[in-house]
């Protein structure tokens, strides 16, 4: 009689794929009917901004630099120090505007 420990390797790394395979499709299809179902609240909340003529998103509300970072200045963030470390923990999740980056 064979037992668990009988199975063939192979066996074994076919199921693997099969269910891996099998959770990806179920993946898509749940991103898919996620989709269909956020597509009325993303036009009602993009006729709200339109409505109210609101501008640009505000990320965060620690630090001036981290609210809007296409409209932050360079040396916001050592405002205190040029050394200074960030007391605010949403710098350290917000990088520069690309442009910031770019050299002319």
């Amino acid at each position: 009689m064979k037992g668990i420990s009988d199975v063939r390797r192979s066996t074994t790394f076919f199921l693997f794929i099969t269910i891996s395979i099998l959770l990806f499709a179920v993946l898509l299809l749940h991103a898919r009917q996620s989709r269909v179902n956020s597509a009325a609240t993303l036009t009602a909340n993009a006729e709200l901004v339109k409505s109210l003529q609101l501008t640009d998103l505000c990320l965060f509300t620690e630090a001036r630099y981290t609210r809007n970072p296409a409209m932050a200045d360079l040396h916001s963030p050592f405002q205190d120090h040029p050394f200074a470390m960030d007391h605010f923990p949403s710098g350290s999740l917000v990088s520069p505007p690309r442009f910031h980056h770019e050299t002319p």
